[in-house]
Formats: structure tokens, sequence, C-alpha cells
């Protein structure tokens, strides 16, 4: 938790410098503390019927006069419509995104809640629909309206994989989840402790024996080296995560879980990805749940139905900062395939069989599993040729144009495409966003083919559940980056056209990096409780009206962290001036060993941080911690813990500050580094200085305290192109200046779990809260 929330972005485009800690946060006051309290009631056990009576009195209808809203358009009267014919989609139906019919009613829900003139008309609608409509729906739509509706600032829903945390755990935890009983638990503890303490009379026995001791274990599964079974845990401790510290110091953390049972139950990402395929080895990574919040949260900020005038997203460069995250996630994706041993990331596509399969292991809220992909799989045996050809005849369209030079729309328009400034028109084309240059053509693709590596038709209505279909869950399958390679090849395509940038546009005159020492770099897997108590199966218990949250259901889990790193800069400057300082992280051979040519490297570099520096005449020596990124986030407190906090606001007893929580599409800081090796991984840090010299100031039309700013036009650093140096071609001859720095470094891989095999755990059967990282 940062008590101050700043900018958030991927991988490092957004921050100028770090926010000052002096600010004065924010407190909640009443209304804004009935508001989150609605929020966060609302959603809470969102497959169940609604529980809390006042709201129930609210949903007795959805309120359809015109004079209560801002605007009432086409698609809130088509969402009226079907809803007075019983032509929504079904509770308990599979929802998609992605599902053209699906798309249509959830844009006409969001526009009941987004433009609803107060916020008793806002409170009216969301009871309804919490009431009537599809829970993956209403869940969207509301999502998107607190996002983007001005008077929400500040305002916060669980993170979706609270809300829904079907789409980020496997089936076995789930079903385990909701079979949970805390008398039948109590029951199977006191059966078995006689059989344990037998079982521990003769544990070295037993631990001795490599066979019992390892035959059923997989790469990440850490709780059978601390002597546990698949079954929930008490959690008599603390709620894990690698800032927990921060919590037990705030004297009302105690206050707030005070009468909360927590339970937890091992999970992880390995189950039978011996045999399935070597891909699935990565899993750990594209199934990591910050990893696909990130990727559902940025297309919540910039969703491609919105108009980018109405919502300011054109300030944003909406198109461009898409795309850009898109070849940074790709990017992301392929430093950690090296850090595996595997290559580039496979080209198949349409018109060939894709190798690696996938099964998500994945159940809907409905009871369905969620499809799954063999290996050897080939899309073409679907059928729907009309809309692969749509597909293909979209990929075809734009290297076209993209050759000819020049665009001229249905109206007239013509656009030359072989500026820098056309990154614009391009990443709202690839995003098929409605800012597009021209609807007619470009507009609707983007669905459209998710919609076909799904198998769902053209107007099919009741869908079977795929990972395809919603943002949240497409990045846990690997041919989500074989598929977004055809938008960066495009994306490249239109920057070979662009010349690279001269050795006199790249130098900062008066700039020049001496040096910059880097602290060693030590990735490791780390423990975080994620909260699945929107999974509990219990009876809800209210007194006096208000409800009693006294259990907390916990997913535990191993994932991908690094320890604090640091840079040293020694800059000298001729006089007194600012700067942009910004950093990459790319790799430095390939997978066979060789060394990858800067010309084609330059595509694999992530930007993990940028800031303003203001430099002194002379040398400048100055340290940059990896936590003072000012776009990522630690671990976020959980949904049972700031419901405790609110409610503890609401009752006077504790000033709830607006910045509690970390910003909903801030990037992990944990993920900022690939796995690495134990003897070292090679990779290389590039360091580069440009002139500061906006006619804006960063943060200047938001409170950075507790927004995130999307649509403010001021979240990022400059108006440098997004990954500007990188964002050109290469020419090595012209990019060595003296305000640019390689450094060689390496990246170390440490076993946290190598002491469970080679010595005795002492404490056999229970969790090491005492393991140092």
């Amino acid at each position: 938790m940062k008590l101050t929330i700043v900018l958030l972005a991927l991988v490092g485009c957004v921050a100028a410098f770090s926010v000052p800690t002096s600010s004065k946060v924010k407190v909640a006051d009443a209304a804004f503390l009935a508001k989150q309290k609605f929020l966060f009631e609302i959603v809470h056990r969102i497959e169940d019927p609604l529980m809390f009576e006042e709201y129930i009195k609210l949903g007795g209808n959805l309120i359809v006069n015109k004079s209560a809203y801002t605007e009432f358009d086409y698609y809130m009267e088509k969402f009226w419509e079907a809803y007075k014919v019983g032509a929504l989609l079904p509770k308990g139906e599979f929802f998609g995104a992605l599902v053209k019919t699906h798309h249509k009613q959830a844009w006409g829900l969001f526009n009941f809640f987004y433009y609803a003139k107060d916020f008793e008309t806002f409170q009216h609608n969301v009871a309804w629909a919490r009431i009537n409509v599809n829970e993956g729906m209403f869940v969207y739509a509301l999502t998107l309206a607190v996002i983007h509706k001005p008077e929400f600032e500040g305002i916060t829903l669980p993170m979706i994989y609270e809300i829904f945390p079907q789409y980020f755990f496997n089936s076995k935890f789930v079903y385990a989840a909701e079979k949970f009983d805390y008398d039948v638990w109590s029951k199977y503890v006191m059966y078995e402790k006689e059989y344990k303490d037998i079982f521990y009379k003769d544990f070295t026995q037993y631990h001795n024996s490599p066979y019992f001791y390892t035959k059923d274990w997989k790469t990440w599964q850490w709780w059978k080296m601390m002597g546990l079974d698949e079954e929930f845990y008490v959690n008599d401790k603390f709620f894990l995560r690698e800032n927990y510290a921060q919590f037990n110091k705030d004297p009302k953390y105690a206050e707030i879980l005070k009468g909360v049972q927590a339970f937890y139950m091992p999970v992880d990402y390995t189950r039978d990805i011996d045999f399935f395929n070597s891909e699935s080895k990565l899993s750990y990574f594209t199934e990591d749940l910050g990893w696909n919040a990130y990727w559902y949260y940025l297309n919540m900020d910039y969703a491609f139905f919105l108009d980018g005038k109405q919502f300011g997203l054109n300030k944003d460069r909406r198109g461009e900062w898409w795309i850009y995250n898109v070849q940074q996630i790709l990017a992301r994706y392929y430093q950690e395939r090296l850090a595996n041993g595997f290559g580039d990331i496979p080209e198949y596509f349409w018109y060939k069989q894709v190798e690696y399969g996938y099964d998500p292991q994945l159940i809907y809220y409905n009871g369905i599993g969620y499809s799954y992909r063999k290996n050897y799989f080939e899309y073409e045996s679907y059928g729907k040729f009309d809309m692969l050809y749509q597909i293909q005849n979209f990929f075809d369209r734009i290297y076209n144009v993209l050759e000819t030079g020049y665009y001229k729309t249905a109206d007239g328009v013509v656009f030359d495409l072989h500026k820098p400034e056309a990154v614009k028109f391009i990443g709202n084309y690839l995003q098929g966003n409605v800012d597009t240059y021209d609807k007619y053509f470009f507009n609707y693709y983007y669905v459209l083919s998710h919609m076909y590596f799904a198998d769902v038709d053209y107007y099919d209505y009741e869908v079977f559940p795929n990972v395809f279909l919603n943002f949240e869950t497409m990045m846990r399958d690997p041919f989500f980056y074989t598929f977004y390679q055809k938008f960066t090849d495009v994306f490249y395509k239109f920057k070979y056209y662009l010349a690279p940038y001269t050795h006199q546009e790249l130098v900062y005159e008066g700039i020049n990096i001496k040096n910059v020492e880097v602290s060693k770099l030590v990735t490791y897997f780390d423990f975080v409780d994620f909260d699945a108590t929107n999974l509990l199966n219990d009876k809800m218990t209210f007194v006096e009206g208000k409800y009693v949250w006294d259990k907390a259901l916990l997913a535990r889990q191993a994932r991908l962290n690094h320890k604090p790193f640091n840079f040293e800069f020694n800059i000298v400057s001729d006089k007194v001036q600012k700067g942009v300082v910004r950093i990459f992280l790319g790799p430095k051979f390939d997978e066979f060993g060789r060394t990858i040519p800067l010309k084609y490297n330059s595509q694999n570099f992530v930007q993990i941080d940028s800031f303003v520096y203001p430099f002194v005449a002379g040398e400048n020596s100055f340290k940059r911690s990896s936590k003072e990124f000012t776009w990522t986030a630690e671990d976020r407190i959980t949904y049972t813990e700031l419901y405790k906090y609110v409610m503890l606001a609401s009752e006077g007893h504790y000033e709830f500050p607006l910045d509690i929580s970390e910003p909903h599409n801030a990037f992990p800081d944990r993920l900022v580094l690939p796995r690495g090796w134990e003897s070292g991984m090679p990779m290389q840090f590039y360091f580069f200085v440009s002139p500061y010299a906006e006619e804006y100031e960063q943060f200047s039309n938001f409170d950075y305290t507790y927004s995130s700013g999307v649509g403010s036009g001021t979240r990022f650093v400059d108006s440098k192109p997004f990954g500007y140096p990188f964002d050109r071609s290469v020419d090595e001859y012209s990019f060595f200046v003296p305000n640019g720095y390689f450094k060689d470094v390496k990246i170390y891989y440490h076993d946290t779990f190598a002491k469970y095999f080679e010595q005795k755990y002492a404490n056999y059967g229970y969790f090491d809260y005492s393991v140092e990282y």
C-alpha cells in the first residue's frame, strides 16, 4: 500500500518523478463512505441473490424517466426494450465482453449507470441490475461506470479477481472453496488429529524417504514441502503479502480484523503441466493474477467502444497507448520465455497448426468448464470461413494502406500514414475503437477476431465459456501472444516507414552519463494471500441491519517476485536544467546464446521507469530505487480488509484515506524482472536522458493522491512517443550518444524452497511464516 497514489501504466512510460510524500491525503467524508460501502456490498457474493434488504427495496425498478439522465441514447432504449420482452442475457449464463450480442446489452446498461444525473438514480439502477441482470454483464458495466464517472473519483471496487475468483483460479480450488463449511472443517481437523499425531511420531522415517516426500510434487507446489495437503488451513497470523509489515504497523489494523476467522488453501499453477506441453512451464507467469488484471483494467480505462472525445481518452493518446502496451506486454513475455530456455513467440496464426494447446482448467460460476484447445489444433477446423476471411482482409487492408502511405476515407479525408503523428490512427485502428479513422471498414474486426478464435458466430447468444472472450482471462492462453503479434507486426510496419532518429536528434547537448551502477538483481518465489471470500458458501449474518463479515477465504499462492534494487547515477551536466531519465531493460542474447543486434533487439526492451530530474551544473550523483517506480504497485489491500476499514470509518472510529489502496491499473512491481537463472541470466539496461520542456506539468489536471488521471491528458512524463527513443527503427551508428548508456547486468534466481528439500522442516504440517527471502 502506497500512502500516496501515483500514476500508473505499463512498463514505464508514465511516471515522471516520485510523488511528494508530504502531500496532504484527502480523508473520506460520510457521503463518500456511504457510496463506498454500497459498492462493496453490492458486489459481495455476486453469484448469490442480493441479501441486503435496503438495496432490495431500492432495486424494485429501473429508472427509465429520461429527465433523470444527462443523455438517453440508442443503447439505453434497446436495453430497456430487450428487458421488457425477456431478451436480456439470463442470469447464470456466461458473459463475454467480446461477444457482439453481449457487448451491445452491456453498453446499454453502462449508459444507464454513467448518464445518471445523481447518485440516487445511479444507486437505484445498480440495485435493480444486481437483482435482474446477468452477473458478468453487471460487473463489467459497473466497473466501467466507477472508473469513468467523474463524481466517483477516489472510489474503488474490489479487484476483479476478488469479485470473480473463478476467472483466475482453477476449478479444483473453486470447487473446494464453494464446499468449504466451517463446522465440517472443524470436525475434520478433530478427526484427523489422532492420525496426524501418530504420523508425526515417525516423521523422520517418512521425511528421509525421497519417494514419499516428493513423488507427486510439481515445480511450484510449495505446500507439500511444508507438509500441507490440498485442504483449507486456519490463518492465525496475518494476511500474507510482501508489504504486510506496513499494515501491521497501523494500530487500527488489529482492530479491523478482530473477530474475522481467516482460512487459506494452497493453490499453484502447475496442475498437470508435465504431460500437456512444454509451453505450460510458463503458466506461473501467464496465469499470474496481477499480470492478467493489468490487461483487464487497461481495457476498462480505454474501452474500445467509449468515445475518445467525450471521455477524454484522446487526451491520453488512447490508440497509441493501447498498441504500445501490447508491444510491451509481448516484450515482457519474450523476456520470461528466454529465462525458461524458450525462444521467439511462435507464429502460427490461422493458416497453420497451433502446436501447443491450452487447458485453462477454469470453471464458470454456472458450473460449465472453459473450452480447451488440444495440441496441434487447426482453427480452420472451426469453419466460419466468412469470419476468417474478414479478419484476414483486415490485416491485408492495413498492410496495403501502409505501403501506399496514405488512406482516403469514405467521406474524402486523406491521412498521410508515413508521418510520426499518424501513430494515433494506427493505434485506434488496431484497437478497433470508435475513434478509428474509417468506422465503415475498421471498427468491428477486433470483436470479430476474438469471437472467431472462441468459436462464436455472429449472432450467438448463449455461448460456452472461452478465455478469449474476456480481457481478464485471455492472457492465460499462450495463443494470445501469438495472435497479438499480428498487431505489433502492423505497428512495426508503420515504424519501418519512419526514418530512424539521427545522431543530432538523439543527442542532448550538455548531458553526459558517465556511469550507472546497478545493485544485484535477485528474483525468487514468495507467497501471497488472494481474497476469495466471494466464493464462500455460508449464511450471511446481519446484526441491527449491519452485515457481519466474520470469515475470510484466502487462496495462498507462490508467485514471482524480486528483491528491491537500486541505480546509482553519475551524470555530468554543463548547466542547471531539467531532464527526463528513462530506464529500459532488455535481453542480451537469444535462446542459443547469440548476441541480438540492437536493430532487432530494440523491440524487446521494456521501459521500467521514467522520471524528471533537476540537474545542477557539474557532476550529479543520485540514487533511484525500484521502490520509487511510480507506475508500479505492491500487493493491494484485500476486499475483506477494505470493507472492514470502511465500516470502522462509517462508525466514526477511523479516518479513511482516499489513497488507502493501490491504484487499480498499476503494473505489479514484482513482475518488473524476468525470473532469471541461478547462475545469472545476462540482460542489459539502457538509460537515456532527454530534455524536459513541456507546456504542462504532470499531475496538473487531477489529484494524484487518489486518482489515476485517465482522461486528464497529463498522465505521462512528456509528449514524446511512448517508448522513445526505441519507438523507431534503430540506426546503431547514430544511436550511441553521450546521454545514452548501456549497462550489462545479470539476473539471479534464488530458490527459496531449496531448504525444504535439503533440511528437515521442524514445523511439519504448518505454513512457515518465518521464511526469509
